[in-house]
């Protein structure tokens, strides 16, 4: 995860784009890149949905927005000093306390 938070930093850097990186911004990106994940699925059935690995092209899609869902939210914690798996532990932690086994 640090590999990969040290790689997109380089290469916001090589491109002098850092200055753009505010959390604002990097949060508008990651909802925008989120809606385009949203969209491939929007008119797909359960069972569609669910089969769109399937089809070489809607995979393709899917794991490329996946990409940028993540490479948004990993330079977004990299911006304020959140340690995503640890984040991502503590709310499991808090989720099953909070919603305990019945």
């Amino acid at each position: 995860m640090a590999g990969l938070q040290r790689r997109l930093a380089e290469f916001a850097v090589a491109r002098n784009w850092q200055q753009y990186h505010t959390p604002k911004n990097l949060a508008a990106a990651l909802s925008v890149e989120a809606s385009e994940l949203v969209e491939i699925f929007q008119w797909l059935t359960p069972e569609e949905s669910a089969a769109v690995m399937d089809d070489p092209e809607s995979a393709h899609r899917v794991t490329d927005e996946v990409a940028d869902v993540l490479a948004y939210l990993l330079q977004l914690c990299e911006v304020l000093g959140i340690d995503a798996l640890a984040a991502l532990d503590a709310k499991i932690e808090r989720n099953e306390r909070r919603f305990p086994i019945t």
